[in-house]
């Protein structure tokens, strides 16, 4: 009984101590009350900011800050579409097209126009430096300002190109230098609207339909302009198929489309060595400044047809030709920003880019038929739209549009003669634009 007694002692005495405790916390919590309250609201109040600063930082915000941006990223879905869906020169259009939708993604900071402005590289600006201000398509940019793809695109192409066809029919050197008139005439023409002889001399080389060689000549003459030129070079080198055709049949008959030309004659594994060889000589000891584009398109079909280096010959014609592709076309796509590119000069360099192309695939179908009232053997007129030097989607072309109209006729070794004279050609026009123009 006693111990029972203690018992109940014991938890009467920690019954009353806690419940003092209790009472004790009571008050400090009570006391404590309007402080925890007005951190509630200061949280509020720093959540509702927060949201409001993800809500300005989000790239929704910046196209209802700027309508240009919703035209572009709609410009760039279309051209998707023409890569992915009609498949017009998917391998350029398609990383054109996407390197426009990053640059105009509000927010994205993948590449900075500050960086490239007055068409020069800034290494250092606001007393920051370029490797901790540029983005990721800011450094891929940096081959195309430097003047490195277009030469390494150069190989590639001569790795891939055949010099036979013009080696078996010399006269088809004829059809690639009339392709370029389109150049010079659209030079003259830019002079006329206002353009400096330099900016003139940039927009006039989107004729030759060749996006290295516009590139090369862009940065040396007027790096300012180099974003549309190049966008509107390759552009237009993708819609070949489209903006050809017309004027082929506008300009020749039913019965000159119909003519079938003999088969060529076979050309000497000698001549193919020889050529690219004799063609880097004569051309640089003519016209150095065009030394860099015609020396690396002449390395690369030697290695091509000598035979002694073909796993280097097949990794330039492959892999690097595949990389360089992937890394121009997204930085050249990434240069049409809607500042850029939504503005009277940048549609007036369109305008004339597209008048130049038609010119230079004009006046090659006009001297097909030119050189036809005295010849023996006549030429299908629609191998001269060939001479623009877009390889090998113009000798597709005319095979296509001539197998329209004769579908035993097959002009595609026939054509691919203009076709890499037009390579020669507008190599060869940048180094007389450069010559007489460059500083």
């Amino acid at each position: 009984m006693k111990k029972v007694m203690k018992y109940m002692m014991m938890l009467l005495v920690v019954a009353t101590m806690g419940l003092s405790v209790q009472a004790w916390g009571s008050t400090d919590a009570a006391m404590a009350a309007p402080a925890a309250v007005e951190t509630v609201a200061d949280a509020d109040i720093d959540l509702g900011e927060s949201l409001m600063n993800f809500v300005d930082q989000s790239g929704i915000s910046g196209i209802f800050a700027d309508w240009r941006v919703l035209v572009m990223l709609v410009i760039s879905c279309f051209l998707l579409y023409l890569a992915i869906v009609k498949q017009y020169e998917p391998l350029l259009l398609l990383p054109i097209a996407f390197g426009m939708l990053l640059t105009n993604l509000p927010g994205a900071g993948m590449y900075h126009t500050e960086l490239f402005e007055g068409g020069h590289v800034h290494w250092s600006i606001n007393g920051t430096t370029f490797d901790r201000v540029g983005g990721l398509i800011d450094f891929l940019y940096l081959g195309v300002k430097l003047g490195i793809y277009p030469c390494l695109i150069f190989v590639g192409v001569g790795a891939m190109t055949d010099f036979g066809p013009l080696i078996a029919n010399p006269k088809s050197l004829l059809l690639g230098a009339a392709a370029q008139f389109g150049i010079f005439a659209t030079f003259l023409g830019a002079s006329a609207m206002g353009f400096t002889p330099a900016e003139a001399g940039s927009i006039g080389i989107i004729g030759g339909a060749d996006g290295p060689t516009a590139i090369y000549l862009t940065a040396k003459l007027a790096p300012q302009l180099l974003g549309p030129i190049a966008v509107a070079a390759y552009s237009y080198m993708a819609l070949v198929p489209v903006i050809q055709p017309p004027i082929m049949k506008a300009l020749t008959t039913k019965a000159e489309r119909q003519i079938v030309m003999k088969q060529l004659r076979t050309v000497s594994k000698t001549e193919k060595i020889i050529f690219p060889i004799a063609m880097t000589m004569i051309i640089s000891l003519l016209l150095p400044s065009a030394a860099p584009l015609i020396g690396c398109l002449m390395l690369g079909n030697l290695m091509k047809e000598c035979g002694v280096v073909e796993r280097l010959s097949k990794t330039v014609q492959n892999e690097l030709m595949n990389i360089v592709t992937i890394f121009l076309g997204i930085s050249v796509g990434a240069t049409a920003t809607a500042a850029n590119f939504l503005n009277w000069q940048t549609i007036g360099i369109m305008v004339l880019g597209v008048t130049a192309f038609c010119l230079g695939t004009g006046s090659g179908v006009i001297l097909a038929k030119i050189m036809n009232m005295f010849s023996k053997e006549k030429i299908n007129p629609l191998i001269g739209s060939a001479g623009v030097s877009a390889v090998p989607m113009a000798a597709r072309v005319s095979q296509k549009v001539g197998q329209q109209e004769n579908p035993a006729n097959f002009l595609l070794m026939h054509a691919m003669g203009p076709n890499v004279s037009g390579v020669i050609g507008s190599a060869v026009a940048a180094g007389i634009l450069l010559a007489f123009l460059g500083q």
